[in-house]
């Protein structure tokens, strides 16, 4: 099959869209050239495209009848099983959905990538049914994920399963939910600002980002290459660690991972938190909309690994508020360049493409008035930073996020680990259908500055339940230096520990 070539006065359009004055005579003899390079694209076109085999059966996915899904927390149902043995066997997951189920749909929380279906399987699909698993389907989640609310989905908000009626965190907002309802045992959330933590924290779950590149994100909708991070989302600490074991290492297929130090996370569990060297980070305690009750269940939390024998003191990082800052940027101007710009899957990256995909969500286009108002509001400052500022401040921004990196870094010389709230607020209720702008927005962001600096930064951070505010979970979080997430899993199984942290 021969690829579409340009006419004349298409060149002389080329040129236009690509600042140059160019004749129509000058354009004719760039034409007459041009057909040789086009000759390679007819190539390509005839190649067969490499993608990884397809190896377990499944059924094709189909969205579950309103009784069946009372949170609105299922994207859609389906069921793989994997392997008859392995360290997840007899264990459920749910993935969420901008993860690829080969043959099952895949919308991302959005109508305008609605009848897309992968025809691969993300590496950590494979690797979770290579260990036994069984997949039950497709988690809801937030518009191409840009909330830390959960009503911004197609084609309904998440509630959460501990107060009907109010969020259940975004932008994993399903994944969160189905694991607080016990429908499944472990779920598969992503993480740009604090898309696994901020419903965690929500929900009263683990909720685990691992170190950047930790995880093989082949097969995830990217958002912004430098802060996609994909892990797991359960109701236990062992089962958290279980679920990284399984799906953490490199694939030689994601320019994310560079060099991933991995580590049998289980054997940690047991260790308890004696001889822990913990910093409660007071920047992490300081944010405008922190709650009293937030933050004294959190300090009680702290204590109790002190009573355990944990060293904990306070300790100040400025440069925490650069990285915070830093994420605005980064963040914006990354997703509109590559997300939207990029259909999704971007340029100048030697990994894995999911090219149904890129041609899926080229028609966004089309639909655009139909993207969610946190997607338009990213995508209007996005775009001002880099067509106003020509991406400047993202580039900057991405140089202050190495000072920043290296001061956690230099502080992780004297602790194991930093504590501080995950989020600086319980669950706030869904916005009606007509709410506001201003309201659908707040109730979007209002938390991720809480989590987002450690997207930024690329080190691990968990939220572990530790406690009710005016009934609602709050989230502890835990970080460590890169590829500390044993050191993690040890202090969060020794909290767990101590008994129902809905009575702490």
């Amino acid at each position: 099959m021969s690829i579409t070539r340009p006419t004349v006065d298409d060149v002389v359009a080329l040129a236009q869209s690509l600042h140059l004055h160019m004749s129509h005579e000058e354009a004719a003899e760039y034409h007459a050239l041009m057909g040789g390079m086009f000759d390679m694209y007819d190539v390509i076109d005839e190649l067969p495209n490499p993608m990884p085999a397809v190896t377990y059966p499944r059924t094709p996915g189909a969205k579950p009848a309103p009784a069946d899904n009372p949170y609105n927390a299922w994207a859609c149902k389906s069921e793989v099983k994997g392997a008859p043995e392995g360290k997840l066997a007899g264990k459920t997951v749910v993935l969420k959905d901008n993860v690829a189920l080969a043959g099952v749909p895949m919308m991302n929380g959005s109508t305008t990538l609605e009848g897309f279906v992968p025809s691969a399987d993300a590496t950590i699909v494979t690797r979770m049914l290579d260990a036994g698993a069984t997949i039950l389907g497709k988690a809801t989640c937030e518009h191409f994920c840009l909330s830390g609310g959960s009503h911004t989905s197609d084609p309904a908000p998440v509630h959460n399963p501990r107060k009907m009626g109010y969020s259940a965190g975004g932008s994993s907002s399903g994944s969160a939910a189905l694991v607080a309802a016990g429908e499944v045992d472990m779920a598969i959330g992503g993480d740009q600002g604090g898309s696994i933590r901020i419903p965690a924290s929500y929900c009263g779950i683990y909720g685990m980002k691992p170190t950047h590149g930790l995880v093989p994100y082949t097969g995830v909708m990217p958002i912004e290459n430098t802060i996609d991070h994909t892990g797991p989302m359960t109701a236990t600490v062992a089962d958290n660690a279980l679920l990284l074991e399984v799906i953490a290492g490199a694939d030689g297929l994601d320019p994310r991972q560079y060099a991933p130090q991995t580590a049998p996370y289980t054997e940690a569990l047991s260790k308890g938190a004696k001889g822990l060297k913990i910093g409660m980070l007071k920047e992490g305690f300081e944010l405008p909309n922190m709650q009293p009750g937030v933050a004294d269940k959190v300090r009680a939390g702290a204590q109790m690994l002190a009573d355990e024998g944990a060293s904990v003191s306070e300790v100040s990082l400025p440069e925490h508020l650069i990285a915070l800052a830093a994420w605005n940027p980064i963040t914006l101007e990354g997703f509109t360049a590559q997300m939207m710009h990029g259909n999704g899957m971007g340029f100048n990256w030697k990994g894995q493409y999911d090219v149904g995909l890129l041609d899926a969500h080229a028609t966004w286009r089309e639909k655009a008035d139909d993207l969610s108002q946190t997607l338009k509001i990213c995508m209007l400052v996005g775009q001002w930073g880099l067509s106003h500022y020509r991406g400047r401040y993202y580039a900057k921004s991405r140089n202050v996020a190495i000072q920043a990196k290296a001061a956690y870094d230099a502080l992780f010389g004297q602790y194991d680990l930093l504590l501080m709230p995950t989020l600086p607020c319980v669950a706030t209720k869904l916005p009606e259908k007509d709410a506001p702008l201003e309201e659908i927005i707040m109730r979007a962001f209002e938390m991720t500055n809480a989590t987002s600096p450690f997207d930024v930064t690329g080190h691990p951070a968990m939220s572990v339940p530790c406690g009710l505010s005016d009934g609602l979970p709050v989230g502890l979080m835990l970080v460590g230096r890169d590829y500390a997430e044993a050191t993690i899993y040890q202090a969060a199984a020794a909290f767990e520990a101590l008994g129902d942290w809905t009575k702490f």
